[in-house]
């Protein structure tokens, strides 16, 4: 194509595909953050549940953690949205509350990528807990605290400091899943360029650009929780 020019690809307004690659970047981040929120709560949840005394609630914490990591992450993305939505929308019209109703797209692939990161986190989660040791457990009941008072003042400080190299790892890896997201037609940084390049017939530079912003991102990600891991740490030690 004759005339192209880098800067007036990416400009804003009719001439250039700048807006779209801002819409593009925010879609992108809003739903990494979501999603990475709802995998932290599962996470949380499901390491719990694989520490418990109970062997039902071990047993299903086993199976979503074993079968997440077993399919692959885009059928699994696959199948969680379109049966959510659907499950959901049966239910709502079944229940008589309402004659049609169609679930929100963005929530249904917050969970989609959610559950698939909760599955992860999980085994984050329970390596950090499991990391603090026993023997913090028991002095602090020999102290005379509650449980809660020992998951709050000693096991959680000391987890969750344990726990951040693998949650930054998980957040690099929820960021670059959300262009999975793509398949059931959101407009993120991926599709984005690949109809921008199919528009101007410049494939490579626009994905080139595309890598550039996911490069950019990871590397401002992966400075603030190192900073958040400093903090941690001095907490950590300040407590000790």
């Amino acid at each position: 194509m004759t005339g192209f020019s880098w800067f007036s690809a990416l400009a804003y307004g009719d001439t250039g595909w700048g807006d779209e690659f801002v819409r593009g970047a925010l879609f992108t981040l809003s739903i990494s953050v979501c999603s990475y929120c709802l995998g932290i709560v599962l996470g949380l949840f499901g390491a719990t549940a694989k520490l418990s005394r109970s062997r039902p609630a071990r047993a299903m914490a086993t199976f979503y953690t074993t079968a997440v990591r077993a399919v692959p992450e885009l059928l699994l993305i696959l199948l969680i949205y379109y049966s959510s939505t659907s499950a959901l929308r049966d239910l709502v019209v079944g229940l008589g509350l309402a004659r049609d109703f169609q679930v929100n797209g963005f929530v249904a692939a917050c969970l989609s990528l959610g559950v698939v990161q909760g599955a992860y986190s999980t085994e984050v989660f329970r390596g950090a807990i499991i990391a603090v040791g026993k023997e913090q457990v028991e002095a602090a009941t020999a102290l005379g605290l509650s449980r809660r008072q020992t998951w709050r003042l000693v096991v959680f400080p000391q987890m969750l400091h344990k726990a951040i190299p693998g949650l930054g790892n998980l957040w690099l890896v929820v960021l670059k899943e959300s262009s999975l997201i793509s398949v059931v037609g959101f407009s993120e940084l991926l599709l984005t360029a690949k109809m921008a390049g199919g528009a101007e017939n410049r494939y490579l530079f626009f994905f080139s650009a595309v890598a550039f912003a996911y490069l950019g991102l990871s590397v401002v990600s992966s400075h603030l929780f190192d900073l958040v891991e400093r903090q941690t740490g001095r907490h950590e030690r300040g407590h000790g």
